[in-house]
């Protein structure tokens, strides 16, 4: 494998560093955000232990009506 690839025309010092270091701070940011989004959970589902759940009532149409609007 050729070293001129992770030369980069002799701006490797540069861009290397460069890269590390803003994938690192993203690998930190999704860490953190992470952390806090499941705290955030633990604290939503603690306030809010049951969920208001309603029940949508269905009912059967007549006969009637489902014909008329058939096209058969």
């Amino acid at each position: 494998m050729e070293s001129n690839i992770f030369i980069l025309g002799g701006y490797g010092q540069f861009v290397w560093p460069a890269f590390i270091f803003t994938f690192s701070i993203c690998l930190t940011l999704y860490l953190r955000t992470s952390k806090q989004l499941q705290k955030q959970e633990k604290i939503y589902f603690a306030e809010h232990k049951e969920l208001h759940i309603e029940k949508i009532k269905t009912f059967k149409e007549p006969k009637g009506i489902q014909e008329a609007f058939s096209t058969n």
